[in-house]
């Protein structure tokens, strides 16, 4: 049946939430294209028939090909568009290295326009101000300037802008500036500890 592989593709990403990226459905994205190279095949053999012979019987049948061309069309926009939105949040949600197993779920081409949006976003912020200003940053309004964080797992030496280091060790605790913590928080390193 027409367009039964390119609603399928668009009922995968309905299913999910916001938040996940799925893998990238390469095979019956395939199976689209292919179905839409038949379907165009067959709508110009039928126009040259109607055009050679007269024959009006196959315009209804030209134009259910016709539409079922379009709905693939915008079925195909549609599941890449959402994939490039979904890839997008999740910039601003880890930050500009995304966890493997998220990069895992893309493609190749999806990569490159990660990279290419991350580029983009940090000329962007560079140009904000005089030392440039990150916008990904304080994605919520902040309550306070300070928070108390406890570290998740082992991270390593962490320099603070006064030049004081901080030894991030698993399960230790720290009242750091929110803006400086607030990226480790997404990455999975430090979590917010509720006074």
């Amino acid at each position: 049946m027409f367009c039964e592989k390119a609603t399928e593709l668009v009922r995968e990403l309905q299913r999910l939430s916001d938040g996940q990226l799925p893998a990238f459905n390469e095979e019956v994205l395939r199976q689209v294209l292919q179905e839409m190279e038949n379907l165009y095949e067959q709508n110009q053999n039928d126009v040259n028939q109607a055009k050679s012979d007269g024959r009006a019987d196959l315009i209804p049948s030209i134009k259910l090909r016709h539409c079922s061309l379009l709905r693939n069309q915008r079925c195909l926009t549609a599941y890449l568009y959402d994939r490039l939105m979904r890839i997008r949040a999740l910039r601003w949600e880890y930050g500009s290295v995304l966890p493997a197993n998220i990069r895992f779920h893309m493609c190749a081409e999806e990569l490159q326009w990660f990279s290419q949006y991350k580029k983009s976003l940090a000329t962007f912020m560079r140009s904000l101000g005089g030392d440039g200003l990150d916008i990904t940053q304080d994605v919520k309004p902040p309550k306070s300037l300070y928070i108390q964080v406890r570290c998740v797992k082992d991270h390593g030496d962490f320099e603070m802008d006064d030049g004081t280091v901080i030894l991030l060790k698993k399960n230790s605790q720290h009242f750091l500036p929110r803006w400086k913590c607030e990226q480790l928080i997404r990455q999975g390193i430090l979590e917010h500890v509720a006074s």
